[in-house]
Parts: C-alpha cells; structure tokens; sequence
C-alpha cells in the first residue's frame, strides 16, 4: 500500500472516532472566553494568558468574525524580542491570520495532522453549515483524548489478566 493510499485511509473518520467538538467540550477553552478584539493592546492578550493558563486566543474584528490567533509565540516575537511597548502594540499587528482550522467532525486523527504539517499547538473548530467558530483546541487536548482511550484499554487488559470482567460479568 503506498503512503498515499494510506494517508487518504487515515484521514477516513472510523465510526467511533472522536470529533474535534467533542475534544473542545472536555478542553480548558470551553469553560473561558477565547475570543479577543483585534484592536486590544496586547498586553490584555497576556494577561488572558496568565489568568486562564493557556497559550492562545482567537483574534476578532468589529464584527465578530475570526480573523486570526495570536499565540504566547506571537508576543515573544514580535513584542518582547523587539522590545516594543505592550501596551500600545495592538493584537492585529501581531496576529497570525489565514489561520488553519479543524472542521467540527474533524477527527483527533486529522486534527493532529493539520497541526503537525503546520508546526501549529491550537486549532479553531469551525461549524461549516454557519462558518462560525465553535471552539479551540490545543495539541494538548488531542493527547489527553488519545491518552484517554489507552488507559481504557490498559485497564480492561489488567482486569483481564487478574480474572475480572471475564464471563457472565463477574468482577
């Protein structure tokens, strides 16, 4: 089978396959605002990042819609090692636009792809039918959704293996 084939099978979403939505609602970004205006000094990007521990927000313009993130990558490159003044650089001067998305039935699978062809950690989930941002995932979440699965399948080896969980449900 050549790589491409297999590629293509990859990016095939398995029955049960986890979506990019569902891996949001279990991430730190559903629980807070990750939306920040365009025209905010950066220093309030900062700030949004020490409060909530994450390293990414969604840049808005006046009118709501996503134009771009700006990451703690973005500050430390063009704010902090040019020793520019926070306070008065605004987040659309530093934003990453034509950023790359995950659709909302992205699987972790074509998630992690996206993020590892880019070199990116966060990824906007994005409703087709309404072309609105949903959500924020980061690479973090993705591993926490795989690690998840293996534990599981760790644990019922054990329990296996010690005798529980065999037949007629005896534990």
């Amino acid at each position: 089978m050549s790589i491409v084939t297999r590629r293509f099978l990859s990016t095939a979403a398995p029955k049960n396959a986890v979506s990019a939505l569902t891996v949001f609602k279990g991430s730190c970004y559903h629980k807070i605002d990750f939306k920040i205006r365009d025209d905010k000094p950066a220093n309030e990007a900062v700030k949004r990042f020490a409060a909530f521990n994450i390293g990414c927000l969604a840049v808005t313009d006046a009118s709501d819609q996503v134009v771009g993130v700006v990451s703690e990558r973005d500050y430390i490159n063009q704010v902090s090692a040019m020793g520019k003044d926070d306070k008065k650089v605004s987040i659309r001067d530093i934003c990453t636009p034509n950023v790359i998305i995950a659709k909302k039935d992205d699987t972790i699978e074509q998630c992690m792809n996206k993020m590892l062809f880019k070199d990116i950690r966060h990824l906007l989930v994005m409703d087709d039918a309404t072309n609105e941002c949903v959500g924020m995932i980061s690479i973090k979440d993705l591993i926490k959704e795989v690690m998840k699965d293996k534990d599981e399948i760790i644990t019922r080896l054990a329990d296996f293996k010690m005798g529980k969980g065999a037949y007629f449900g005896s534990e």
